[in-house]
């Protein structure tokens, strides 16, 4: 069995990953832990048999945690909403059942456009739910063809708009940017788009070519190009320009909100929280301890409704790698991370990422590490730099 670790800070947020594995269609451009009915059999397959074993996680969680309050919950994966509303609820009462959650918590889940409707979020907005995520990718019907996105061009403001009649005021989209095929004014019709929904969330990510997709093998036989990084870095700052224009700042590279609408539980991975991953494959972190659960899905059921732990690996982080993960993570924020983090070769990098117009001076000065505009483009590089010079021998610095 799992056990906490007696380390782990009761004051740090925490929260509760949801991961459903389920798919009506593998996008070629995905990686996730996720699988198609045609690739399960038994209850493996069945959203019921999922929902059994989840309660039973939830359970095992609150064993190992004890009377820890819950900050967030989000569900993820795969495509959440082809469970159907009610049994997302049902997960949710699970978690309220066994752990106390915060009067205020935030509680969100993912959603395919194709597989909501009116009826679908209200049933969520009564059951406790407060946030939904829908993925959009693009606007341009030719670019959702290349990523192999099955909904229509336009379904996603429209479901959207019905999670915000429903009562959500946090509504998230998230876009996909620099596909092959893809042209400035496709963007730019993606982020009007997103704009004219209404919501007060945007997350957007650069197409990442993973190995093991069907994406990956197009480009590999040379049916699509490969993404352009050039590309990817003039799309960014459209992207960026647009939606900062409308009202939307970044607060993490990758993310925009109106005031107030940062996501809760994603800024509990970035600012070192504490949270507990449900469902196959899910990762768990609690005061420096990493473990993960059995991929498949069937494996993972059967740990549980047997009794046991479903988990197949497990690390203590040292401190070094530690402190490497909150330099990565945190610096991706637009509140940047205190210049005490790092030590006297990460400080003196930090210095000329300053004289290169990669981090800001004002900033600086007040005592913290803040990307600029340039530096959002070359994070990792800015990343890297500080932690290379932070771990050098004093006399190669």
């Amino acid at each position: 069995m799992t056990t906490a670790p007696r380390t782990a800070p009761q004051t740090a947020p925490f929260g509760l990953y949801v991961h459903v594995p389920f798919c009506a269609t593998r996008c070629g451009y995905c990686d996730f832990n996720t699988y198609t009915a045609s690739e399960l059999a038994g209850d493996a397959a069945s959203p019921d048999g999922w929902l059994a074993a989840a309660r039973a996680e939830i359970a095992r969680a609150a064993r190992t945690v004890g009377p820890r309050r819950v900050d967030t919950v989000f569900v993820g994966g795969g495509t959440p909403s082809l469970i159907g509303a009610d049994r997302l609820v049902a997960m949710l009462d699970a978690v309220r059942e066994h752990l106390p959650l915060a009067d205020d918590a935030e509680v969100t889940t993912e959603s395919n456009p194709e597989s909501v409707s009116p009826e679908f979020f209200d049933r969520l907005r009564a059951g406790g739910f407060t946030r939904i995520s829908l993925g959009m990718q693009s606007a341009a019907p030719h670019v959702l063809a290349v990523l192999d996105r099955t909904h229509t061009p336009g379904r996603a403001v429209e479901a959207a708009r019905e999670a915000r009649a429903a009562g959500f005021g946090h509504v998230n989209l998230d876009l996909i940017y620099a596909t092959p095929g893809e042209t400035d004014d496709d963007l730019r019709a993606s982020a009007d788009a997103v704009l004219d929904a209404g919501v007060d969330h945007v997350s957007a990510y650069a197409l990442i070519v993973e190995d093991g997709t069907a994406l990956a093998r197009r480009v590999r036989r040379g049916e699509l190009p490969a993404p352009d990084d050039d590309v990817a870095a003039t799309r960014y700052e459209l992207l960026d320009a647009r939606l900062r224009a409308a009202g939307l700042a970044w607060y993490e590279v990758s993310n925009w909100s109106r005031p107030g609408a940062e996501c809760r539980h994603n800024l509990g991975y970035w600012r070192d929280g504490d949270w507990w991953g449900i469902g196959p494959g899910a990762h768990s972190h609690l005061g420096g301890r990493r473990w993960w659960n059995v991929k498949h899905p069937a494996r993972w059921a059967g740990a549980l409704a047997g009794g046991t732990s479903p988990e197949a690996g497990a690390e203590q982080l040292t401190d070094d790698e530690r402190h490497t993960e909150r330099v990565m993570l945190r610096l991706r924020l637009a509140e940047g991370m205190p210049l005490t983090l790092l030590r006297a070769g990460g400080r003196s990098a930090a210095e000329r990422a300053v004289a290169e117009g990669l981090l800001d001076p004002a900033a600086h000065a007040a005592g913290r590490a803040v990307l600029t505009d340039r530096g959002r483009l070359l994070a990792d590089r800015v990343v890297t730099e500080l932690l290379v010079a932070d771990d050098a021998p004093a006399g190669a610095r």
